[in-house]
């Protein structure tokens, strides 16, 4: 059988199929999505503020 291995992705919970995405372990529309939200606090965050030490 030539069947490529099906996995879940942990964000949607859809099946990857794709070699490529069953070895990164996420479907290419969730990491694109992950990676736009990357660099955004969530709403819900709590922010910290770090002092330096003199």
């Amino acid at each position: 059988m030539n069947q490529l291995k099906t996995t879940i992705c942990p964000v949607c919970n859809r099946p990857l199929r794709s070699k490529k995405s069953i070895a990164k372990g996420i479907g290419p529309v969730c990491e694109r999505k992950l990676e736009k939200l990357g660099n955004e606090p969530d709403e819900d965050q709590l922010k910290m503020e770090l002092k330096e030490k003199k």
